[in-house]
């Protein structure tokens, strides 16, 4: 029975898993994001919390100790509201700087510090009503509402032993001054929020590791569309054929026209054939100008016929040099001996051939 064409089995390709990048559709938690802004403005409040905390006494202090002699003008509750403001700017943009690192530092571990163009084109499907309600009221939506919930869970749960601890702190049935209730909140919130940050670390793990397998299933190929990407990048498998015949062909044409310049040919005496050229003025070696078998070595033959080359028979040197010798490289330095003798050989015959034609004494 084969296989369904809609049947996702495979996993994404490369090519499929960057196009994915490209568009934003990669896997990413909410809780990562929550565990690194959360563990920044802590970090934040633990390094700048006792000056900030110094800065909002001393306003107060000075705040409260003037309201006597503070005029009740414009000019007046300008400056004050502008201190005032000034103050918050100053107290609050630790924290706000720290949180913002801890975001984009979350995104950018979680995207690999990719940047997606596509995913920040509008798309009115995204901010379609219609969508979103489907969106919200799908069964795909359920499980992480389901998550969530126990996530809340979770942390209630872990949190729960020091919140009891905190209410019954005999702080809230005697008499203490304002500084040790400071105190007493700072210690609190930060055991809180160290005991939930850790859940959170733990979820936030989990969390990925389920957003990931997600994202890994919904980009899963058929194999059909596997063939399809890997024609589409190799091309289709008869053009590479016909592209690969006609390199040879070209390959083959521009070698046989190399022939009528070749000294000597040198055969097999049939099966094999190579072609040999050298020019003392700008050659080091003799080189190959075309070597081939069967019909190639036929072809060469008859080329070299018709131009008078001589044809040499010597089978051991054939079939080395057609085994190792490459068409236009020099031939190897261990048949210099050998072509050598051939070359003075086909050199005497044609300078015996001339003065006969030239009807010379020799």
């Amino acid at each position: 029975m084969s296989e369904q064409r809609g049947d996702k089995t495979e996993k994404a390709t490369p090519r499929r898993l960057e196009e994915a990048w490209k568009k934003g559709q990669f896997a990413r938690s909410p809780e990562v994001q929550t565990v690194f802004v959360l563990f920044g403005g802590m970090l934040a409040l633990l390094f700048a919390g006792q000056e900030t905390w110094r800065n909002l006494g001393l306003a107060m202090a000075g705040t409260l100790g003037h309201l006597h002699d503070l005029p009740v003008k414009t000019d007046g509750m300008q400056r004050l509201f502008t201190d005032f403001f000034r103050l918050m700017g100053a107290c609050v943009w630790p924290v706000l700087a720290a949180t913002a690192i801890g975001g984009l530092l979350a995104g950018g571990i979680q995207s690999r510090f990719h940047t997606s163009s596509e995913a920040l084109e509008l798309n009115w499907d995204r901010v379609n009503p219609v969508n979103g309600f489907k969106r919200v009221f799908s069964w795909r939506s359920a499980l992480p509402t389901g998550i969530a919930f126990f996530k809340f869970v979770v942390v209630i749960t872990l949190s729960w032993n020091v919140v009891q601890g905190i209410l019954f702190d005999p702080i809230f049935y005697t008499s203490v001054d304002v500084s040790r209730i400071a105190q007493f909140l700072a210690d609190s919130s930060f055991k809180i929020v160290m005991r939930v940050g850790f859940a959170l670390m733990v979820l936030a793990a989990v969390d990925y590791g389920y957003q990931l397998w997600r994202t890994n299933e919904d980009l899963k190929m058929s194999k059909e569309e596997v063939k399809e990407e890997a024609k589409g990048q190799e091309g289709d498998p008869q053009m590479k054929a016909r592209q690969r015949r006609r390199r040879q062909t070209t390959s083959k044409r521009q070698m046989l026209a190399e022939v009528p310049k070749a000294d000597v040919i040198i055969t097999n005496p049939t099966h094999l054939a190579i072609a040999l050229r050298y020019d003392r003025k700008s050659m080091a070696a003799p080189r190959i100008v075309a070597k081939g078998s069967r019909l190639n070595a036929l072809r060469i033959r008859e080329i070299a016929a018709s131009h008078q080359i001589p044809i040499i028979e010597n089978k051991p040197l054939a079939r080395i040099m057609f085994k190792y010798g490459k068409v236009g490289g020099e031939i190897p330095a261990q048949l210099y001996v050998a072509v050598a003798e051939i070359l003075a050989y086909v050199y005497r015959i044609n300078a015996y051939r001339y003065y006969r034609e030239q009807n010379l004494p020799t």
